[in-house]
């Protein structure tokens, strides 16, 4: 059985009514990204940092997954699939994905501040004095900017035994998932779905300048139909 990997950026989610992370003017929902989204803001205001994620785990207990979601479960009927997706909700799982890649970290987990195998489940808020076993706060599982992406490794290692890679609605800028599609053996053909497409065609590259639930529905009856 042939195996796909699809990494997953914003823009499969957006169309779920997730907000995409970031607005033009380096934004995230009004905030400086670094105030929300790394190490150095979560010391200086872990309550603002709490509130954020608290709000973007609310929103996603509202949305469903969409049909590019549920396309990509099809290709699993005949080929061996794993989702490596640099988005942080559980939309791929909701829509029946059997192996999926968080990169980002998840909004449904969390962790103790000082010990990054202490996870947890965690569908509600978080706030200050939520604990661990230990003892110590629990923050977002989230991969923030300045820390390392633990499973980068292990992403790396399933891009190199792709027989098709399929990259859907990422900017192709945020490092170092960017750098995925470098790692793919150079025989295997890429496709790229975006509307805004930050790559160009080539022998190697097909680019579907769609979104992704018309976009990954093409592809998706394509490949099926081999």
């Amino acid at each position: 059985m042939k195996r796909i990997v699809v990494l997953t950026g914003a823009g499969i989610s957006a169309e779920s009514g997730i907000n995409t992370f970031r607005d033009a003017d380096g934004l995230w929902e009004g905030h400086d990204i670094m105030e929300v989204a790394s190490p150095v803001g979560w010391h200086k205001n872990p309550e603002l940092v709490l509130d954020f994620y608290n709000q973007r785990r609310r929103q996603l207990h509202t949305v469903l997954p969409n049909k590019a979601h549920k396309a990509l479960v099809e290709l699993e009927s005949q080929y061996n699939v794993t989702i490596i997706t640099q988005n942080v909700d559980d939309l791929h799982e909701r829509a029946g994905s059997n192996h999926v890649v968080h990169l980002h970290g998840e909004l449904l987990k969390v962790r103790s501040q000082r010990n990054p195998d202490a996870i947890l489940n965690w569908k509600n808020d978080l706030v200050l004095g939520d604990l661990c076993d230990a003892k110590e706060q629990l923050r977002p599982h989230i991969v923030w900017f300045g820390e390392e992406v633990p499973m980068l490794d292990k992403a790396i290692a399933i891009t190199q035994e792709a027989d098709i890679l399929i990259i859907i609605g990422t900017s192709m800028q945020v490092y170092p998932a960017a750098s995925l599609k470098e790692y793919a053996p150079a025989h295997t053909p890429i496709y790229f779905i975006d509307p805004k497409p930050a790559l160009n065609s080539n022998d190697k590259l097909t680019v579907i300048a769609e979104k992704a639930t018309i976009g990954v529905s093409q592809l998706v009856d394509q490949l099926l139909k081999r």
